[in-house]
């Protein structure tokens, strides 16, 4: 499979999964009125209408905040698309998919809903990890699949981290 059909394909699934997931529980399981959902003694599905980015930050309460993330979304998911049109690692394109699919996926969210539906808690004790989505678990594999790329590609000598590369 060539890279650039492979870090499409990967982006494709990334999105159809985060928003088949969400789907599912809000209008199957009707997760918002089952709300919490005790999956194992630490994890639950709950409901939480994300209005900010990563660990709900930069929280957006308004029409022109919504969008303006929609529109951040967008446009680093057609960089990174572009830059995953000239990769040339099989490990680069699959992280880029990673990305671009789960940013699209959250993305879709904020137009349809005004806000990111996030839905697993992960939690010990006393710790508590945010509420995510798997739009959120493919840009954390991706970025952890970049980090790797990065090193392997140091380590080679070669340049197929660059986007010109």
């Amino acid at each position: 499979m060539r890279p650039l059909i492979l870090g499409l394909a990967t982006a494709a699934a990334t999105l159809v999964l985060d928003q088949a997931t969400k789907l599912g529980l809000l209008l199957l399981a009707d997760l918002p009125a089952r709300q919490p959902v005790v999956l194992a003694p630490f994890a639950q599905l709950v409901v939480v209408w994300n209005r900010g980015v990563s660990y709900g930050l930069f929280q957006q309460h308004t029409e022109l905040g919504r969008w303006l993330l929609v529109g951040v979304a967008v446009l680093a998911a057609a960089a990174l698309g572009a830059w995953m049109a000239r990769a040339g690692s099989r490990l680069l394109v699959l992280s880029l998919g990673l990305i671009v699919g789960g940013a699209v996926g959250n993305a879709v969210d904020r137009v349809a809903y005004g806000a990111v539906f996030d839905f697993v808690h992960l939690h010990a004790g006393g710790w508590s990890w945010y509420v995510f989505n798997v739009a959120d678990a493919g840009i954390v594999a991706g970025v952890a699949g970049l980090l790797v790329e990065t090193v392997w590609s140091e380590a080679r000598g070669d340049a197929a981290m660059r986007p010109d590369g």
